[in-house]
């Protein structure tokens, strides 16, 4: 079963899901800011895309950031402030227990998931 990761109400997050549902792909929502989800999974993410896919700098949250937090971000210190700050995790995180889709675009779905 494909597991989709996010925020609810995400318009990305909205995107994907009307995508998956018109193309019949079958899934099941998690949402990460649930204690804990995003801090389980992070180091599997992190070892299948790579924190530098999985950590959103483009996103209210970054810029919500101390210039301190922000600076000088390596692995360690992007895996602590994901954990910290879920919203920071691109969205959505689509698992299908071989592939691990980060972000949304019609094309890498229509592409991964046919």
């Amino acid at each position: 079963m494909n597991k989709v990761f996010g925020i609810k109400n995400c318009d990305t997050m909205k995107k994907a899901f009307a995508w998956l549902e018109a193309n019949g792909v079958a899934y099941e929502f998690i949402d990460y800011k649930k204690t804990g989800v995003a801090e389980a999974h992070l180091s599997d993410w992190n070892a299948r895309a790579g924190w530098q896919k999985l950590l959103n700098t483009r996103g209210l949250m970054w810029k919500k950031l101390s210039e301190d937090e922000r600076a000088a971000v390596d692995e360690q210190k992007a895996l602590k402030l994901m954990a910290q700050y879920p919203s920071l995790i691109k969205r959505p995180v689509l698992d299908t227990g071989k592939l691990l889709l980060v972000g949304f675009s019609p094309e890498s779905y229509a592409e991964q998931l046919k």
